[in-house]
C-alpha cells in the first residue's frame, strides 16, 4: 500500500487495551500513516464489565463493528498481539476483502485445522513456569469454574516484561483488567470457526518475539506450523512478550516495511 493511504488497526491482547500501543501508534502516525487502536469489550476504557460478557463474539464486537463500518473497497492492515490474533482471525473470516494483510505479533492464530481450545491446551502443556500470583475470578460462585483471569504483578514482571522499561510495567499494572474465560466450548468453537476459503484469502505475516517468556519461541513456531502457509515470518530479537514496550522501534519499522509490500 502507498504511504499516507495506509490504515493500521492495532488489536491488543488479554487483560490489555488500546493504551498498550501508545509508542507504536505514535511511531506509525509519525511516518504519515493512519492508525486506529481499539478497546475490546471490558478492556481499556470500554465500559462493559467482564462479568457481563457471555461469549467471545461479545468480546471482539468492537473490532467487528469497526470492520463493518468500512467502505466496500476500503482496506486496512490488521495487527493482532497475543490473544488479539484470535480477534483478527475472526475478522479475516468476516471481512477478507477489507484487509490488505494480517500481521500476528507473538499471537494466537486460529485456522480451519487449529481451534482456540486446542491452542490453550497446547500452551498449558508447554508452560515452563507457574502462573505465580495470577488471580482467577469466580463471578458464578466458588463452586463453579472461574469466569475471568487477571495476570499478577510478579508473573507479568518475569514472564511478560523482563526486557521492557519498568515504567511500562507500572503503567500496565494500573490499567490491566480481568479477561473473560469463555467456558462454553461448543459456543466458542462455533463463534471462532474460520475457513481456508475466506480466511485464507488474506495475506498473513507472523512476527516472532525471540525472548518471549510467556509464549516462547518454540510455541510461536508451533503456531506457525499449524496455521500456515504464511507470506512471511519475521523475528524480532531483544524483545519480551510485550514487544510494543520492549522493542517498539523495531516493531514499528517492521510493520511499516510489511505494509509497504501488501
Amino acid at each position: 500500500m502507498v504511504k499516507g493511504e495506509r490504515h493500521f488497526v492495532l488489536i491488543h491482547g488479554a487483560n490489555y487495551g488500546a493504551w498498550c500501543w501508545y509508542k507504536v501508534a505514535t511511531m506509525l502516525k509519525s511516518a504519515g500513516d493512519k492508525v486506529t487502536t481499539l478497546d475490546m469489550a471490558a478492556c481499556g476504557m470500554n465500559r462493559k464489565r467482564v462479568e457481563d460478557i457471555g461469549s467471545i463474539s461479545e468480546y471482539h464486537e468492537p473490532l467487528i463493528t469497526f470492520m463493518d463500518s468500512l467502505l466496500p473497497k476500503e482496506k486496512v492492515i490488521l495487527v493482532g498481539h497475543s490473544f488479539g490474533g484470535i480477534s483478527i482471525s475472526v475478522a479475516m473470516e468476516r471481512f477478507p476483502e477489507n484487509i490488505s494483510v494480517a500481521i500476528f505479533v507473538a499471537a494466537f492464530v486460529i485456522s480451519e485445522t487449529l481451534t482456540y481450545p486446542t491452542i490453550i491446551q497446547e500452551l498449558k502443556l508447554r508452560r515452563k513456569s507457574s502462573l505465580m500470583d495470577t488471580n482467577y475470578l469466580f463471578f458464578d460462585g466458588p463452586n463453579n469454574p472461574p469466569t475471568a483471569i487477571l495476570f499478577g504483578p510478579k508473573f507479568m514482571e518475569s514472564n511478560m516484561y523482563q526486557l521492557s522499561p519498568p515504567e511500562d510495567l507500572t503503567l500496565a499494572l494500573s490499567l490491566v483488567r480481568p479477561f473473560p474465560l469463555f467456558g462454553d466450548e461448543e459456543k466458542l468453537l462455533k463463534e471462532t470457526r474460520v475457513t481456508n476459503d475466506k480466511n485464507g484469502r488474506v495475506p498473513k505475516v507472523f512476527i516472532i518475539s525471540k525472548e518471549d517468556n510467556l509464549m516462547t519461541e518454540d510455541s510461536q513456531i508451533w503456531m506457525i506450523e499449524r496455521t500456515g502457509p504464511y507470506d512471511e515470518v519475521k523475528v524480532i530479537k531483544n524483545s519480551d512478550h510485550m514487544l510494543m514496550f520492549s522493542n517498539p522501534q523495531e516493531l514499528s519499522s517492521l510493520l511499516l516495511h510489511i505494509a509497504g509490500k501488501y
